[in-house]
């Protein structure tokens, strides 16, 4: 109990209309009514993550909320989640069936308000992202969240819902901040990820994170930090060159070498480069690093600016330098943005989107050449475009496998890995994970094939430490990707790989529509669950319309 504060607030409700306005929330119990039965306490089961693992045992605040029975006139029956205030701080209350339970108020991810977000069961949705939450342990069921749910005690008195929670945890920043995940960007989630869940099953080995990206903080080239008896050590500026897998050893630029017991290659993606006449002149940019992106901030603001090819990221671009950049054009072979992953419905209205912005469309133009004078670009093939800074996007992407050429490691056309349901590759021991690999897609009936998505490639790190620790699982999982331009974001879930026809629910014109992508008379994702996971919004507020793959 904490100090200061010994008792119980009880908030008993009173029936008249002034009391109600300012207690919304707190509806009155009618003598009338049975009272509920006498439920048990519900508590957290161990916790895992690190974040949970550092809360002490310090000072509790047992604070009340009004218990919200279906029962009860002023209860809507459909509502189970509620945020509550508990010592100032909000919890997300949670009713399921006749069970309360009651945990943090914010997804960890980006701070999304989850009581507004779907429950299923046992299982609780992010209403952005989608990630998802087991509503008794706070753990995480779905990515793209890297941190669970604290858990708070509940217990049902007299008819009225008790919560008791620690102050410590309740102080705790609702969003994990990306400082207290410094690899992220740097060994890939994939990677994070395995890392991660080894050492909560109870890993007790050597765990060695290897990456080839340089860093621009306070971090020294090795670092090393403990958790338990766990020790993990992450190294930088360090490429693979070759893996031996027979001796299982892999071996590095600057001639050294590292044996290992189970190894992942999470090595990811890289962007296709520009191969025109004129690309090697000075003002022509690859989207690569985060150094990539700030020199080509620093060259459009105020400029002209050409962006080639509009995928996601090129459009992402447009969006966010539509207000910084003198002027915008896009050139895209297709005839409409987004046109290979979306389709043209969706993607003439991201189209309208960015020309309300001033951005100007060369659809259905494929780039030949670059005229430059003192060695800066100048103009871009026949357009009448002249003096503009040039920042091509990526036409494509293409797995980081290249050191495993001439390897038995099995690969595709494309070079990515090929795997299982398990994450295991063709070799014992080894395994692969992220936009490196292929693997056999549910949705596409056991099809391999390559999606870059970081759900997924935080889906596939999970899974493959589950099986370098023998514990035989699959990959279950339903791809989501979200983009957000102009303040709205798409969102979509399952994979339309191969789709026959769409039926759109809503309006295009007015941006506020539910798409399902169809294969054969088959909906390609659940009809039942597409509505719940997949929404075009205003940046920040609820759904207002849907856009699903």
């Amino acid at each position: 109990m904490a100090q200061g504060y010994t008792g119980r607030i009880v908030c008993r409700g009173a029936k008249d209309d002034a009391y109600r306005r300012q207690h919304p929330w707190q509806p009155t119990l009618p003598s009338a009514c049975p009272q509920p039965p006498a439920w048990t306490a519900t508590t957290p089961s161990p916790l895992r993550s690190a974040k949970r693992q550092m809360l002490g045992m310090e000072s509790e605040y047992p604070v009340p909320a009004c218990c919200r029975e279906a029962w009860c006139p002023p209860l809507h029956l459909s509502r189970r989640l509620w945020e509550v205030m508990v010592a100032g701080y909000p919890v997300l209350l949670v009713r399921n069936k006749k069970e309360f339970r009651a945990l943090g108020s914010k997804c960890p991810h980006h701070g999304a308000p989850l009581s507004k977000g779907v429950l299923k069961r046992e299982r609780l949705r992010c209403p952005w992202h989608g990630a998802c939450f087991n509503i008794k342990t706070g753990d995480i069921e779905e990515y793209p969240s890297l941190d669970c749910l604290p858990c708070f005690k509940v217990t049902v008195e007299d008819g009225k819902v008790f919560v008791t929670a620690k102050k410590k945890v309740l102080t705790l920043p609702a969003v994990t901040k990306h400082k207290q995940h410094p690899l992220t960007s740097l060994v890939g989630v994939a990677a994070l990820v395995c890392a991660e869940t080894l050492r909560q099953e109870g890993f007790t080995g050597r765990i060695i994170l290897v990456t080839k990206e340089k860093h621009d903080c306070a971090w020294v080239p090795r670092h090393e930090w403990t958790r338990g008896t766990c020790l993990t050590f992450a190294s930088f500026l360090l490429q693979a060159v070759s893996v031996d897998f027979q001796k299982q050893k892999v071996c590095f630029m600057d001639g050294s070498s590292q044996k290992y017991n189970r190894l992942l290659i999470a090595t990811g993606s890289h962007s296709s480069f520009l191969k025109v006449p004129g690309a090697d002149l000075q003002n022509v940019c690859i989207l690569q690093t985060p150094e990539d992106s700030s020199k080509i901030l620093e060259l459009a603001t105020g400029k002209n600016l050409v962006i080639v090819g509009a995928s996601f990221i090129g459009m992402e671009i447009a969006a966010f330098l539509s207000d910084k950049a003198g002027a915008i054009s896009v050139v895209e072979k297709k005839e409409f943005p987004l046109q290979n992953a979306l389709g043209p419905q969706v993607g003439g209205v991201a189209m309208k989107m960015l020309q309300n912005r001033g951005v100007k469309f060369y659809m259905k133009t494929e780039l030949c050449e670059l005229k430059g004078k003192d060695g800066k670009v100048s103009q871009v093939s026949s357009l009448p475009l002249q003096s503009f800074v040039l920042a091509p996007l990526p036409a494509g992407v293409f797995p980081n496998s290249a050191f495993l050429k001439g390897t038995s490691i099995a690969r595709d056309d494309s070079g990515a890995i090929l795997v299982d349901l398990r994450m295991q590759t063709n070799i014992p021991n080894v395994f692969a994970a992220g936009d490196v690999v292929s693997f056999p897609v549910a949705l596409l009936n056991g099809d391999q094939s390559s999606i870059h998505h970081q759900q997924v490639a935080e889906a596939h790190g999970h899974i493959a430490a589950l099986n370098m620790l023998k514990k035989d699982k699959e990959l279950h999982t339903v791809p989501f990707f979200w983009t957000t331009m102009v303040g709205k974001t798409i969102r979509y879930a399952g994979c339309g790989k191969g789709y026959t026809d769409t039926v759109v629910k809503g309006s295009l014109e007015q941006q506020k529509f539910l798409i399902f992508y169809i294969r054969a008379r088959s909906p390609l994702c659940s009809p039942a669950e597409l509505p719940q996971r997949l929404h075009i919004t205003s940046h920040g507020c609820a759904p207002q319309a849907t856009a699903g793959r």
